[in-house]
């Protein structure tokens, strides 16, 4: 409890700047072309009028103010409730970057080293095993003790050998469903600790370090929160970070005061989209965000809006402060920002985010430097330190076909610029 009221304490002391909306400001005066970015208008609504995806909300800023901001379609096509430019989003793996920061205010207070093994605070993760053989008969399987311990830095960077439930490989899938150990993905009744302290027994698909592998890895970094911090994952977030930076609309579950602005989710069906009225991944309610609700998912659980986190990606692009509130050192920001993986590994990856360096920049027209991520739901954002511009665009689909939504994003507003 004490430790609880401090963290509300100093919430209740940090600059009331922080609550403030973000800065509006043309983009002329921030060397954009507004005629250039209708465009996004442009492919947008033809999206949504050809019954492809149901809406949008779209944030671009540029040197910290937002100069398009914008909704497009319904948050509920069948009822024609338009949606707006402060809807909430299922923002899934979006989630991700968020523990990782949480992961690193801990790591700025000495609870840890990057390279401790995280046996040594989740002592479940101990003497791990790499699969051999799993035998789908009965989905029993053969190990291999692991050549070392599994890292925090691995786990920041995907490379410990933790796979997905739900969503990763077919042996995998199949170990952790057998197991109970979910996706994180609208999970709601369930405890993260217990199904933490499960995984930490299950094999790991390749030695640790080895390899990158897309997993379970931030879920395990939101328990390590919660075990350094002694505060749950949600109350950690919400003291830490979001009032800090004046995220008010970001949540694991929703305050009833705010579900009329959850958008529906919306699936492809015979080419046309249809509200989600099924279960989704492992029977998850597509409604999750107004369950009230007791997993907090560190790899894939929050729901926000393009303004709470705008306010989170301008953060780093500040190195550290957002409206008089410092959270995380310059020191650390780069730290983050810089690829940890090294070959054979060429995945370029930093602490929490996936990055443009040298050896990735000829793919995308992204400045170098710059860091991005998305979510399950056919939400997309980056952040170009280079440009002092942050972008997203967020939808509301379930295995959308549109997938490159994201990409013509960039393109569209990347065009746009003119100085």
């Amino acid at each position: 409890m004490t430790k609880i009221f401090c963290l509300l304490l100093i919430c209740a002391l940090c600059p009331a700047a922080a609550s403030q909306p973000l800065t509006l400001a043309k983009p002329e005066d921030q060397g954009m072309s507004g005629p250039r970015l209708v465009r996004i208008d442009n492919m947008i609504n033809d999206l949504v009028e050809r019954d492809q995806i149901p809406g949008a909300v779209v944030l671009i800023m540029r040197n910290g103010k937002a100069v398009y901001h914008k909704a497009y379609g319904f948050r509920d096509a069948e009822g024609k409730k338009e949606l707006k430019k402060d809807d909430i989003f299922r923002i899934a793996s979006q989630t991700k970057a968020i523990t990782s920061l949480a992961v690193m205010l801990l790591f700025e207070e000495g609870k840890f080293v990057l390279d401790d093994p995280v046996s040594r605070y989740i002592p479940e993760f101990r003497n791990p095993k790499v699969l051999v053989n799993l035998n789908w008969a009965d989905t029993t399987y053969t190990t291999t003790p692991a050549k070392s311990e599994v890292t925090i830095r691995q786990l920041l960077t995907h490379s410990s050998g933790i796979d997905y439930a739900s969503i990763g490989s077919q042996e995998f899938k199949a170990i952790y469903a057998k197991a109970g150990v979910p996706s994180g993905i609208g999970t709601d009744n369930m405890v993260l600790a217990e199904k933490m302290k499960i995984l930490g027994g299950l094999p790991l698909r390749h030695q640790p370090g080895e390899q990158y592998t897309y997993g379970l890895n931030t879920d395990v970094l939101g328990y390590l929160v919660e075990v350094l911090s002694g505060l749950p994952l949600d109350q950690f977030f919400r003291t830490r970070i979001f009032q800090p930076l004046g995220m008010n609309d970001t949540y694991f579950f929703l305050p009833p005061e705010k579900h009329s602005r959850l958008v529906w989710l919306y699936q492809t069906r015979n080419g046309k989209i249809q509200k989600m009225d099924k279960p989704a991944y492992e029977g998850v309610n597509p409604q999750y965000p107004t369950l009230n609700g007791t997993y907090f998912s560190g790899g894939a659980g929050l729901s926000s809006t393009v303004e709470d986190y705008g306010k989170f990606l301008q953060l780093f692009l500040n190195k550290g402060e957002f409206n008089g509130v410092r959270l995380l050192s310059r020191k650390t920001v780069e730290l983050m920002l810089t690829n940890q993986l090294q070959p054979p590994v060429t995945q370029q990856f930093g602490l929490g985010f996936g990055l443009e360096t040298e050896k990735n920049d000829h793919q995308s027209i992204l400045s170098l430097g710059s860091f991005s991520w998305g979510g399950a739901f056919n939400t997309h954002y980056w952040a170009d330190p280079k440009e002092k511009l942050v972008g997203m665009i967020f939808t509301n689909m379930y295995a959308s076909p549109y997938w490159t939504i994201g990409d013509k994003f960039k393109v569209l507003t990347y065009q746009a610029i003119t100085d």
